[in-house]
């Protein structure tokens, strides 16, 4: 099966929106409503500041975070700062945060004393806002992570006022259901709604992934209509129309419709040169699969030309590699060439042992073809 770039990408790209969204929350055993289980947390290395006593169970009325994190996680080294700021942003409203690893009481100490990344401050004094603890033989992690099917860190869990489980998420999520939660404005019920949603479109998004990869792009395509007409709001409708129109484009069905749409796509992308360069890559791999892109390479061109008097010294070697890329995919060998050699000129050292052997290559494509 050949590569399907654009349709990898948004693939990829809907997965993981669907995770950010409802994180496979609702679970078999522990859920959203779920009765929170007591926490037996062997070591506590920051309990916090004003708290005195550890938790074990969850006392009616308070509300408490249950983090879970690695000091191999860059994710949850990042998270560190803002937990402090949301303990101390609602330590007089009941809230406690207390942070679990499953390391070894020595990893996490060494952790302690050398200075966090982002803060100029130690890692001591950052989690000091907040309760860090660390749980080798691992119940807590398994009571809570595994029990509710969770699959990475940092995962917080929201257990509300009442002992039950709020919400679960990755803890820069947390914000507005938290805030939601001490106000008693949470909507447990609609939230559970949402995550079942995103769990059935998962496992839609799965299967268009299975029939694309047998090769089964009439049948693809024929599943994301049905998701159209069934679709409940306008986001899911234009969710799905992207993912058919990947899919056509991916399966050489090109037509009208679909370049309009990608179009369009280029049109909205006016600024943003990072997307561009990203849209740019994934429509060069379906030209490279032998698909037809009709005109999107050049006007991909085009766009990107259009971004030229914003493009930073560093990044002038990618942006321009990109563009000899398209023009190569246009079928415009001499001005790829061309613009790869201005690309290796630009380039430092490393860029340059990646992009003179693409250049050679062209060379040897053009001759190739002159030689015919």
């Amino acid at each position: 099966m050949k590569n399907r770039t654009l349709l990898s990408a948004m693939l990829v790209a809907a997965v993981s929106w669907t995770a950010i969204s409802s994180n496979n929350a609702d679970a078999k055993d522990l859920g959203i409503g779920s009765k929170a289980p007591a926490i037996d947390v062997e070591h506590w290395l920051e309990v916090g500041k004003k708290e005195a006593a550890k938790v074990t169970t969850f006392d009616e009325g308070k509300i408490y975070v249950i983090e879970f994190w690695a000091t191999w996680c860059g994710p949850c080294i990042g998270s560190m700062p803002h937990l402090a700021e949301l303990q101390n942003e609602y330590r007089d409203q009941g809230v406690r945060i207390v942070s679990i690893s499953d390391e070894t009481i020595d990893e996490v100490k060494d952790l302690l004393g050398k200075e966090h990344p982002d803060s100029g401050k130690t890692f001591a004094e950052v989690t000091s806002a907040y309760s860090l603890t660390t749980d080798p033989d691992r119940s807590v992690y398994e009571d809570y992570m595994e029990a509710s099917d969770q699959q990475g860190i940092p995962t917080a869990f929201i257990v509300g006022k009442t002992g039950l489980i709020e919400w679960i998420g990755h803890p820069g999520n947390m914000d507005e259901p938290l805030e939601a939660v001490v106000k008693d404005s949470w909507d447990r019920e609609a939230f559970k709604l949402e995550l079942k949603a995103q769990e059935e479109l998962q496992e839609n998004m799965v299967k268009v992934d299975e029939l694309a990869s047998e090769g089964k792009f009439d049948e693809a395509i024929k599943f994301t209509e049905t998701q159209i007409e069934s679709a409940a709001n306008e986001m899911m409708k234009d969710h799905w129309g992207s993912i058919r129109h990947s899919l056509k484009l991916s399966s050489d069905k090109l037509d009208d419709e679909t370049l309009a749409f990608y179009r369009e796509q280029i049109g909205e992308m006016k600024g943003d040169l990072g997307g561009l360069i990203r849209f740019s890559y994934a429509i060069i791999g379906v030209a490279q699969d032998g698909r037809n892109i009709g005109p999107l390479a050049s006007e991909a061109v085009k766009a990107l030309e259009g971004e030229s008097k914003d493009v930073a010294k560093e990044a002038q070697a990618t942006y321009l590699s990109t563009i000899a890329m398209l023009h190569m995919a246009d079928g415009k060998g001499d001005a790829a060439i061309a613009t790869m050699e201005k690309a290796v000129e630009a380039a430092d050292v490393r860029q340059k042992r990646r992009l003179t052997p693409m250049l050679e290559e062209f060379k040897k494509i053009k001759a190739d073809e002159e030689s015919k």
